[in-house]
């Protein structure tokens, strides 16, 4: 389980800069994963070896700057329960605002490391402006710039120090199927239906569950974890429905499973939160089943579900080869079939082709249509193999691996999956120098 570091403070002080900073210099390695760049608020990074997921609250708050203030206090509690240090920003140039004073109040009392970061510190004048910032009585602070990354060194050097060593819980070898969504999808209800008995409280008021829960299941002859992460809060700290905590407890819950069954209302659509949680899923490489829940709710006509199935796969392109089963756990309606949809997803991620099969069926392909020529160039691939990753990751050795586009790579992608069946995984494609 990495640690998660959650970059808290008022809006414009550079905590998006900061986190892009962190992130994209991580991903320009990792993730060479063909697709559109989504909204990212949301992502893994590493420091001295030490890996850390990193949240960047501000993505989730929209709105004016008042109804931000409220906002604001609710991310930060949030941030305060569910991660493992806290950065706080400001901003040199604005000085130390009433809002800040509002949050430092609030992280005073926290018992987890909190950082104080002043932004904007470019020049020696700057430096001196910084130290205003001793006021909010969160004792020492550190300087960046995080638009060119001066000082961020000497910051991240003390995070990772501070980060608690994450206990690796000893896990039986069972696959982990996680049950996500946004609050009050129905999640809870789902296990129940399929467990048949109560053990979950399940209320129609958002977040009755509080902490993610296995369940071990044995169905169809397969046996498997259940983890629900329904929407986990107290009664009394049910907060309204914040996009960011419903992706804050998701992330812990995606980053740990192999399938994730993503719950969503079909009264609701497939909204914005849904969405970032099933990227969430598709970034970390995960098994995915969407569900769409209360199907027993929507007026119907002949047409209903194809349109609703066409309108998701437009919002998901082009990761589209994903199975979308329409459930009603009320009535118990297809709530097996959704299981059964996600051991067939689990049997395609961990399927592992033998090279002569591999490119005894594409080269044939590849040499009927080849990579466009680039700048005169022609671009040969001689060979293919899948990796041994625990997802399915295929190296294509070529002459000249720099010169394949992204169309190329999303071509070959989509032959492997014509071919041999990956309905519900991402599929990672590289090129190779031969």
């Amino acid at each position: 389980m990495s640690n998660i570091v959650a970059v808290v403070g008022r809006p414009n002080v550079g905590k998006s800069t900061f986190f892009n900073r962190l992130i994209k210099r991580r991903e320009a390695i990792v993730d060479a994963v063909s697709g559109v760049t989504r909204d990212r608020h949301y992502g893994k990074t590493d420091w001295n070896g030490k890996e850390f997921s990193l949240i960047d609250t501000g993505g989730y708050v929209v709105g004016s700057d008042d109804v931000f203030e409220a906002e604001i206090d609710k991310q930060v509690e949030l941030a305060i329960e569910e991660a493992d240090a806290i950065i706080f920003m400001v901003d040199v140039e604005s000085g130390v605002t009433g809002m800040d004073e509002d949050v430092a109040q609030l992280l005073r009392k926290v018992k987890k490391p909190v950082f104080l970061v002043v932004n904007k510190v470019d020049n020696n004048k700057r430096l001196e402006d910084a130290v205003e910032f001793y006021s909010l009585g969160l004792g020492e602070y550190f300087a960046i710039a995080s638009i060119n990354g001066s000082g961020t060194g000497d910051l991240l050097d003390a995070v990772v120090e501070a980060l608690p060593e994450k206990v690796e819980v000893e896990e039986d070898e069972l696959p982990r199927f996680a049950v996500v969504g946004r609050p009050n999808a129905g999640k809870s209800s789902f296990i129940n239906a399929l467990i048949g008995e109560e053990r979950y409280i399940v209320t129609d008021i958002a977040g009755t569950t509080r902490d993610s829960i296995d369940t071990k299941y044995n169905r169809f002859g397969f046996e498997f974890n259940l983890v629900d992460t329904a929407g986990i809060r107290r009664k009394s700290k049910v907060k309204e429905d914040l996009e960011f905590y419903s992706v804050m407890r998701s992330v812990r819950a995606i980053e740990h499973c192999d399938v994730c069954l993503v719950v969503l209302d079909a009264t609701r659509g497939f909204d914005g939160q849904v969405q970032n949680i099933f990227w969430l899923a598709e970034r970390n490489r995960k098994g995915i089943v969407i569900l769409v829940n209360k199907w027993d709710l929507v007026e119907k006509n002949t047409k209903t579900a194809k349109e609703f199935e066409q309108h998701i796969r437009k919002e998901i392109a082009p990761f589209t080869d994903v199975p979308i089963v329409f459930i009603s756990v009320l009535n118990k309606q297809r709530i097996f079939k959704a299981i059964e949809t996600a051991v067939e997803v689990y049997k395609n991620r961990t399927k592992r082709i033998k090279t002569s099969v591999l490119n005894e069926a594409l080269l044939p392909i590849i040499e009927h249509q080849p990579p466009p020529a680039y700048k005169g160039k022609f671009v040969k691939i001689k060979y293919i193999m899948q990796l041994p990753t625990p997802q399915p990751q295929f190296a294509f050795f070529c002459n000249l691996p720099q010169y394949v586009k992204d169309p190329y790579r999303r071509f070959l992608e989509n032959k492997l999956r014509e071919q041999f069946d990956f309905n519900g995984v991402p599929v990672s494609v590289y090129m190779r120098k031969k």
